[in-house]
């Protein structure tokens, strides 16, 4: 992708949990209408990244940097406000409140309600599942409707830049072809992604790059095609 901006730039990061040293130098970049992906296995240290990114950890060492600006010591709803938003493992809806509250809830930054009702109806045109079931109780949902939810509350931000934290946990996998298929669309709309995925060979089918990360640092990086040819990689670090 020549010529591209790059959105993302993360230069040493060091992350720890309490004693716990989870992060070990790590560097990577994202180029703006990349997707990119995290690989490893559990434990290597994605999601820390992920973490360290939108705020919720805070780095020790290095710099995180977001469409030029220096945002590592930045707190998470400082960073959503810039576009840069993070939907975590296990989907974290709210329970007992109504799909479309959920939704509501992703535009806290909105002080326009026009254009929150635009946002609302782009994401029904991507999940219009979620259109068909806005007034049911969010907890009544499947585990791809609830990531659905999850994606959806993340969009009416109109992020810049969306991490994605393991999609397709848990899902069948005919809902993993469609959660597959939304990120495709939304890359395709304009969003950059970095994505968490256990599912290796899917997400280097998506990625045009990739790193491979091992307790906490990054072993390997390169294009995608790359990575998802040598299988030594695959069974080394990503399983088979």
């Amino acid at each position: 992708m020549s010529g591209a901006q790059t959105v993302l730039q993360l230069e040493n990061i060091e992350t720890f949990y309490g004693r716990i040293h989870a992060l070990r130098g790590v560097s990577l970049a994202v180029q703006q209408g990349e997707i990119v992906t995290l690989l490893g296995a559990n434990g290597a240290g994605k999601s820390t990244i992920l973490r360290t990114i939108s705020g919720l950890n805070r780095a020790t060492k290095g710099t995180v940097v977001f469409q030029g600006k220096d945002i590592t010591s930045c707190k998470p709803h400082e960073i959503v406000e810039m576009g840069l938003i993070h939907v975590p493992e296990g989907r974290r809806i709210f329970k007992g409140m109504t799909i479309k509250e959920n939704l509501e809830l992703g535009s806290f930054t909105l002080k326009d309600d026009g254009e929150r009702q635009k946002r609302m109806e782009q994401v029904f045109s991507i999940f219009p599942v979620l259109e068909e079931r806005q007034s049911r109780d969010a907890a009544l949902l499947s585990g791809g409707e609830q990531q659905m939810l999850a994606m959806g509350r993340a969009l009416m931000t109109r992020p810049r830049l969306l991490l994605l934290d393991e999609p397709s946990m848990g899902l069948a996998p005919f809902l993993v072809k469609e959660i597959m298929r939304i990120i495709i669309r939304l890359n395709k709309e304009g969003v950059t992604i970095l994505l968490v995925e256990q599912n290796a060979r899917v997400a280097l089918q998506l990625a045009s790059h990739g790193y491979v990360l091992e307790t906490g640092k990054i072993v390997i990086k390169g294009d995608a095609a790359t990575l998802r040819e040598d299988d030594s990689i695959v069974k080394a670090y990503l399983g088979d």
